[in-house]
C-alpha cells in the first residue's frame, strides 16, 4: 500500500510503498510557493531528467504501485518540478493583442484584392489602357514582392523578435500603399506594388507565428483560424471599398490610401504588445518572458508557462537555426510536411475557380461581377468562422482531410458540370453550386489550417524560418499558377484542368493521413517533445 505524507514550509512530498519493492521509497521537494504548493501537476512524465513509467491523471494515478520506479537525475532541478497540473483561470488578456496582428491579415487580403476593382481606372489615370503586359506588372508585382517577404520575415523574426518585426514591416506596408494611392506614372505605382507585397509577404509569415505563440493551448486553433477569417474580410473589404468608383472613376486612389490608417495601428498597437515568450526564453531573457507571460495569461500561469519552456529544452545552448538546417536529417521530414501542406493548397485550384466564378455565375443568370464575388467572398468568410468553431473540437488534421474531400467533389461535379451532356439543363445550377460547395470546402480546411499548423509542428529554433520557407512556397506556387493557368486551360479545356485538380485533391487526402499529426490540445512543447524523440 502506498503510502504519502505532504510536508508544510519547504513543500515536501514523501511516498512509498510497502508491498511493492519496485518503488523505492523517494521524496520529490519543492520550494514554497512553487508550482506544487499553488497546485499539483500531472506532466511528470514529460519531463527530462524525470522518468516515471506510464503516468496518467491526477494524484490518484501518481500514487498507484504498478507505475514502478522514480528515477531523478540533474538534468532537471527537481525543485522546478510541478508534479500535477491543475487548470488555474487566467487573468491575462490574449485577445487584444491577437487582434493587432490580425491587422496585418487584413492588410494581406486588402492589398491583394484591391487591384481588381482598380486596375482598369488606374489604367486610364497612368495612361496604360491598352498595354497589356504593364497592366500585369501592375498586379502581379504585389506577388513578387509577397515571395521575397516571405522569406525575409523568418530571418526578421528571429533577429529583432516578433513585435519589433511587426513594427519594421509597417514601414513598406504604409509607404507602398502611399505610393500607389499617390502615383502620377505607372514606375510609381509598381514600386509601391512591390513594397506593399514585401510587407504582405512578411506578415503573411508573422501572424500566423505570432498568434500561435502567445495563444493558450485550448483555444490556439480557433484563434489561428482567425487569421485566414481577417484575411478574408480584407479581401471582402477592398470588394466594397471599390463601390464608388462607378461614380466617381478617380476613387482608385482612396482605395489604395486607406491601408495607409491599419499600417499605421499596426505599427502602434504591435509597440504596446507582449513579444512571444517563447522568443524570449530561446534568446535567454528569462525575466523578460515572465513579464509577458504574466500581460499574456496573468500571473498564476507564469510558473505553468515557465516550466513548460524549461522541459521542451528552449533553454538549450543550441543557436537559432540557419537556412541551410532545414533542409538537414533532423528537421527535413518536417518541414517539408509544411512545404507541401502549401503546394497542395495552391494546385487544388483555388484561385482557378475563384477566376472562373464570375463567368460561371454568369452562365446560371447572375450577370453581376461584384454580386458574383461577394457570394464566393461570403461562402469564404462562412467556411473559415466554421472552421473557427470546430478546429479545437475536431482537429486540424481531420479538419483537412474533410476540406480535401469536399474540395475533390466539388471539382469532380464542376468538371462534370461543363462536359456531360446529360446534366446540360443544369449545367448553370450546378457549376455554381459546385463552385459555392468547393470555396466552403476550401475555408473549412486547406485555407486555415496550414498557416495555424505549420507553427506547431515547427521546433522553436526553426520555427521562424521554416514558417518563412513554407510560406515562400506558397507564393511562388501561387505566382506560377497565375503565369501559366489561362495558357494551360487553353491547351487542354476546363474540364480537363478540373479533373486535375481534383486528382491533386484526392492525393493531398492520402498525403495527410500518413503524414500530418493531429496538435489539438497539445502545447508548442509538448508537440516539440513528441516530434523531436520520433
Amino acid at each position: 500500500m502506498m503510502r504519502c505524507a505532504v510536508k508544510g514550509g519547504g513543500c515536501v512530498v514523501s511516498c512509498g510503498d510497502r508491498r511493492s519493492p519496485a518503488i523505492a521509497p523517494g521524496s520529490v521537494r519543492m520550494p514554497a510557493g512553487s508550482g506544487f504548493c499553488a497546485g499539483l501537476r500531472s506532466r511528470a512524465a514529460d519531463l527530462t531528467g524525470v522518468e516515471m513509467a506510464s503516468l496518467r491523471g491526477g494524484v490518484e494515478g501518481l500514487f498507484r504501485p504498478r507505475y514502478g520506479r522514480v528515477r531523478a537525475t540533474a538534468a532537471v532541478d527537481p525543485e522546478d518540478v510541478p508534479l500535477e497540473k491543475v487548470q488555474v483561470k487566467s487573468s491575462g488578456h490574449v485577445l487584444p493583442y491577437v487582434g493587432v496582428a490580425c491587422l496585418g491579415a487584413i492588410l494581406f487580403g486588402y492589398h491583394l484584392g484591391v487591384v481588381n476593382g482598380a486596375l482598369e481606372y488606374l489604367a486610364k489615370d497612368l495612361g496604360i489602357a491598352e498595354n497589356a503586359v504593364l497592366q500585369g506588372w501592375v498586379v502581379s508585382t504585389s506577388l513578387a514582392g509577397a515571395t521575397v517577404g516571405s522569406f525575409t520575415g523568418g530571418s526578421l523574426a528571429d533577429k529583432f523578435g516578433r513585435t519589433r518585426t511587426f513594427i519594421l514591416d509597417a514601414v513598406p506596408l504604409a509607404l507602398g500603399a502611399f505610393l500607389s494611392a499617390t502615383a502620377q506614372d505607372v514606375r510609381t505605382m509598381i514600386i509601391g506594388r512591390l513594397l506593399a507585397g514585401i510587407g504582405i509577404g512578411i506578415s503573411s509569415a508573422l501572424v500566423p507565428l505570432y498568434i500561435s505563440e502567445i495563444s493558450p493551448t485550448e483555444i490556439r486553433g480557433t484563434l489561428g483560424s482567425v487569421n485566414q477569417l481577417f484575411i478574408c474580410i480584407g479581401i471582402l473589404a477592398a470588394l466594397l471599398a471599390g463601390l464608388p468608383l462607378a461614380g466617381n472613376p478617380a476613387w482608385w486612389r482612396t482605395m489604395f490610401g486607406i491601408a495607409v490608417v491599419p499600417s499605421i495601428l499596426l505599427a502602434v498597437g504591435m509597440a504596446f504588445s507582449p513579444e512571444s515568450p517563447r522568443w524570449l526564453f530561446q534568446q535567454g531573457k528569462l525575466t523578460q518572458a515572465e513579464s509577458a507571460v504574466k500581460r499574456l495569461y496573468g500571473k498564476e500561469k507564469v510558473t505553468e508557462v515557465m516550466y513548460d519552456l524549461r522541459a521542451s529544452g528552449q533553454s538549450s545552448s543550441e543557436p537559432d537555426a540557419g537556412w541551410f538546417d532545414l533542409f538537414s536529417k533532423r528537421y527535413w521530414k518536417v518541414v517539408s510536411v509544411g512545404a507541401a501542406l502549401f503546394l497542395f493548397q495552391q494546385l487544388a485550384g483555388i484561385n482557378a475557380v475563384v477566376y472562373y466564378s464570375t463567368s460561371v455565375f454568369r452562365s446560371a443568370g447572375i450577370a453581376s461581377d461584384v454580386a458574383a464575388s461577394a457570394l464566393v467572398g461570403a461562402a469564404n468568410v462562412f467556411g473559415t468562422m466554421i472552421a473557427s468553431s470546430l478546429m479545437d473540437k475536431q482537429g486540424r488534421k481531420s479538419l483537412l482531410i474533410t476540406s480535401f474531400s469536399g474540395m475533390a467533389a466539388s471539382m469532380l461535379l464542376l468538371a462534370l458540370s461543363f462536359t456531360w451532356k446529360a446534366l446540360a439543363p443544369y449545367s448553370g445550377t450546378l457549376a455554381v453550386v459546385g463552385t459555392v460547395l468547393y470555396v466552403l470546402s476550401f475555408a473549412l480546411g486547406a485555407g486555415p489550417v496550414p498557416a495555424l499548423l505549420l507553427p506547431e509542428i515547427f521546433a522553436s529554433r526553426i520555427r521562424a524560418k521554416a514558417v518563412a520557407l513554407s510560406l515562400g512556397m506558397h507564393w511562388v506556387s501561387n505566382f506560377l499558377i497565375g503565369l501559366y493557368f489561362l495558357s494551360v486551360v487553353n491547351k487542354f479545356g476546363i474540364s480537363t484542368v478540373y479533373l486535375g485538380f481534383a486528382s491533386v485533391c484526392a492525393l493531398a487526402v492520402l498525403y495527410i493521413a500518413g503524414n500530418v499529426v493531429e496538435t489539438k490540445g497539445r502545447s508548442l512543447e509538448e508537440i516539440e517533445r513528441d516530434l523531436s524523440s520520433a
